[in-house]
Order: structure tokens, then C-alpha cells, then sequence
């Protein structure tokens, strides 16, 4: 039951995120300063928690990887 709640949430995020109707289901206007990302970034933290969830961590892309030295 928990593995079909996340794939629902992953899917409602997703589905949010891509947003067909172009602003018809905006839950925060972006116009509005400060606040108006905000219901963006958390449908992209939920997509990103439910394919980690599922075994794809996307969160490595955002990391800064350190250079490895072999002449040392």
C-alpha cells in the first residue's frame, strides 16, 4: 500500500509540475513575491522523494563532485 501512495504522489507532483493547463490549477499564483514558487519547489521535492522512494536518486546531480587528484 505504501509503494501505490508514493507512485501517487509522485505522479500528482509530476502532473503539477508539467501543468497542461497552463495556471489553472495554481495553488500559489507566481506573481505573488516570495511565495509565489513555493508550491512549485515542494511538488519537485515530493517527485524527487517518491523516484528516490523507487530507487532513482536524482539528488547526486545537484551535488558539486570534488576533482580526484592521482598525481599526489
Amino acid at each position: 500500500m505504501k509503494k501505490l501512495l508514493v507512485a501517487f504522489a509522485g505522479v500528482l507532483a509530476f502532473i503539477y509540475l508539467v501543468n497542461p493547463t497552463f495556471g489553472v490549477f495554481e495553488f500559489l499564483p507566481d506573481n505573488l513575491p516570495l511565495v509565489g514558487n513555493i508550491d512549485e519547489a515542494t511538488a519537485t521535492m515530493v517527485m524527487l522523494g517518491a523516484l528516490r522512494f523507487f530507487g532513482w536518486d536524482l539528488t547526486d546531480l545537484f551535488v558539486k563532485r570534488q576533482a580526484l587528484d592521482f598525481g599526489k
